[in-house]
């Protein structure tokens, strides 16, 4: 298939490849046109740089005190692991160099090895359970979407977070809504009125307290430019979609 002769289609299997969400025969036939056709693989390559480019956009973050607890088990771990390993080393040397029946003199640097075997095996514990912890806590994200303007270029990327019951919008483009104007984010549901999930501020990445019902079997989102402060409550959408974009449900 020549999916330079369909530049949309191109878009969106490129932004899906990228985000992870583009999966089993369509991924490889995805992967196989891309080392095929540079126009394709070009499409990838400036999918991924977009994606990996968003993390600048977040705001600085002082990492949490467990952070650097766990490097610091990690880190004794591996000094205690290493301990080990030159003790049965040096052990080994000396026991070779002996005559037979020698060993009893190593008996205490045995013990010391065991001992600090021991203490490797409770920080390797400690730092499991602290990485599934960590791995317990991590976002998930459930539903993704790419919204595009009219000219078919990512603007914006949508995810949503069943844990934290989060919808969270990042910038990808350089639109400006202005100074008197606001960014209103919508569902739009099959056979239904837009519903409202919140207005936009002008940071480039913020987060929207949402419930799975507010994105479940919802196709498409889309964001309207509205007066400054969005439409009231219960009112529909007033001004112009500046954005629009499927919204893909993802496996946790």
């Amino acid at each position: 298939m020549n999916l330079t002769a369909h530049p949309e289609l191109l878009e969106m299997l490129a932004a899906s490849h990228a985000l992870g969400t583009l999966r089993g025969g369509a991924r490889r036939r995805f992967e196989t046109l891309a080392r095929e056709q540079a126009p394709v693989r070009a499409a990838a390559l400036v999918w991924q740089g977009r994606l990996a480019s968003m993390t600048e956009l977040q705001s600085p973050i002082v990492p949490d005190a467990a952070v650097w607890t766990r490097i610091r088990n990690i880190i004794d771990a591996e000094k205690a692991q290493y301990a080990v390993e030159r003790q049965r080393d040096a052990a080994n040397a000396r026991d070779a160099a002996r005559p037979q029946g020698g060993w009893l003199g190593s008996l205490a640097l045995w013990r010391g090895a065991t001992a600090a075997g021991a203490l490797a095996t409770v920080l390797a514990v400690v730092v499991g359970l602290n990485l599934r912890d960590q791995l317990n806590n991590a976002p998930a994200v459930q539903y993704v979407a790419v919204l595009s303007d009219d000219q078919a270029a990512a603007s914006m990327l949508v995810t949503f977070d069943p844990k934290k019951k989060q919808l969270v919008l990042q910038r990808v483009g350089s639109y400006s809504e202005g100074t008197d104007k606001s960014l209103q984010l919508w569902a739009l549901p099959p056979g239904g009125a837009p519903r409202s999930l919140g207005v936009l501020d002008s940071a480039p990445a913020l987060r929207l307290a949402a419930s799975e019902s507010d994105v479940h079997q919802v196709p498409t989102l889309a964001v309207t430019l509205e007066a400054k402060g969005g439409v009231p409550p219960g009112s529909g959408p007033k001004g112009p979609v500046v954005f629009k974009g499927a919204l893909i449900e993802k496996t946790i």
